[in-house]
């Protein structure tokens, strides 16, 4: 099931680059239609769902590949990564929908990238070969860099290369860390395995555990990302195009957040109980820091940008409570956020492609003709600051209630982001929406875009008033964390 939906991706990625020479709208529509076969795999899987009654892996495949290092492909599905896979899949919609009238250079290869990195991606949350969970790390990161590189903005090829070094030096630290796993594994038990649930079995010293863990832990705060790695993100973020800032926002940061919850905590929990009160206070910090810096930006898309920094210090805060309302939170906020950060971008990419600025100076009393956008804009907004009944409100309520309880110092300062998360996003409205109409009007959201939008307020709406499913869902993969912090 696993193979055959990675390699329906790969198949469309390259049966939409040869599209090109054919016709130039052509592959943007192969890349529709392979997201949605992607959907075909899985069909059974989520027909027989029972969150009630569910085993802990729904899905688990695993042939001999490199026999010499007893490196198999195994890859695996369970209620955690099912969840991340299904949103990958609906953002990679909502992506290719974002590029439909932006990208014209050689879309062919663009959708060609896009579709790769999404693959890329998915193994990553199904990968339990650790080999070849790194060789997905590596596979989805560089057409992410060549997305930026080729269709960027004016400083793209220097937001690429930033893009490209702080995650590559994460990735070969993290590589580091895999090999010192795996030897430390060899030296006492005389087998060379990669396999996930025989590292996890396998007990290290105290200062061993440490420094091993400090590498998995670097790659994946970079990915997410959290101060003081964050710095990448908001040139990456400014100077890609509207897919790939959707791509990057929705998925790409989740897979730093999957990691910890999947690798870290699990293989080294007393080493990761040990820097909890370390890490808890870093990530109040990103929560504060990230929200300052966003009100104090003018360019509308580096503003939306250093939210998320501010948004993914909650998941990084929810991980280290190690309580299971705050990994539950820290599960939906990096759903929420992935589906309401993506929204913005989209938007903001929409205004981008009518008026060709970003400016905020610029920009005011959009709602006087465009409601549609405007009407949306406002909608997104109110949900990336918490509003009640929407998934963002939830996924950070559940992360303090939980964070409280262990530290309640760190907690109420990162409470204080909730507060400056207000502020930047009225900023947002009140200088985009309201005031003097600065601009000509211009067409309003199209059939498409209300399509991508209203989905998304769906989804949104769903997660806030009935978020009781997708915990379910993510419920035994918790618990596993549970046993191994031995809580």
């Amino acid at each position: 099931m696993l193979t055959e939906l990675i390699s329906i991706l790969l198949i469309g990625a390259l049966l939409a680059w040869i599209s090109e020479s054919l016709q130039l709208q052509l592959p943007k529509w192969i890349a529709i239609a392979t997201l949605l076969s992607a959907f075909y795999p899985l069909r059974q899987l989520l027909m027989e769902l029972d969150t009630g009654s569910m085993q802990v892996w729904l899905v688990n495949e695993s042939i001999e590949w490199i026999p010499r290092f007893n490196i198999r492909f195994h890859l695996a599905l369970d209620g955690l990564s099912l969840l991340l896979v299904l949103l990958t899949l609906l953002m990679g919609l909502i992506a290719v929908l974002a590029a439909w009238k932006e990208i014209s250079y050689k879309p062919g290869f663009f959708y060609f990238n896009l579709l790769c990195s999404l693959a890329g991606v998915i193994g990553v949350f199904c990968a339990l070969d650790l080999f070849l969970f790194f060789v997905f790390w590596e596979v989805m990161l560089v057409p992410m860099y060549l997305l930026i590189a080729v269709w960027g903005y004016e400083n793209r090829r220097y937001a690429a290369m930033k893009f490209f070094l702080f995650t590559q030096a994460g990735g070969l630290i993290m590589l580091l860390s895999i090999c010192a796993l795996v030897l430390l594994h060899y030296q006492n038990s005389g087998e060379i395995t990669f396999n996930y649930f025989a590292l996890m079995q396998h007990q290290l010293s105290e200062q061993a555990a440490f420094w091993v863990m400090l590498g998995f832990f670097i790659a994946f705060v970079i990915k997410l990302p959290i101060v003081p790695f964050h710095n990448w993100l908001p040139d990456a973020h400014t100077e890609a195009p509207t897919a790939v800032s959707v791509i990057l926002a929705a998925v790409l940061l989740k897979t730093g957040g999957y990691g910890l919850l999947r690798f870290v905590l699990p293989l080294f929990p007393d080493a990761s109980v040990e820097i909890a009160p370390v890490v808890m206070a870093i990530a109040a910090i990103s929560i504060i820091y990230g929200a300052l810096m966003a009100f104090s930006q003018q360019d509308l898309k580096r503003l939306v940008a250093y939210s998320s920094v501010s948004h993914m210090g909650f998941v990084l805060l929810g991980c280290y409570a190690f309580t299971a309302q705050a990994w539950q939170g820290a599960v939906l906020q990096m759903l929420a956020h992935g589906v309401s950060t993506a929204a913005l971008f989209a938007l903001v990419g929409a205004i981008q492609y009518r008026y060709h600025t970003r400016d905020l100076a610029q920009l005011g009393g959009l709602w006087q003709c465009l409601p549609k956008l405007s009407g949306m804009l406002l909608f997104f907004v109110v949900a990336s600051l918490g509003m009640p009944g929407l998934g963002n409100f939830v996924a950070e309520f559940l992360v303090l209630v939980g964070s409280f309880s262990t530290y309640p110092k760190l907690t109420m300062m990162a409470a204080t982001g909730l507060i400056l998360a207000a502020i930047y996003s009225l900023k947002i409205a009140h200088q985009t929406l309201f005031g003097t109409l600065k601009l000509q009007p211009s067409i309003d959201l199209d059939r498409r875009e209300v399509l991508m939008m209203f989905s998304m307020v769906v989804l949104l709406i769903w997660l806030g008033l009935h978020p009781q499913p997708i915990i379910d869902l993510a419920q035994q993969s918790l618990n596993q964390l549970s046993i191994g912090a031995k809580l």
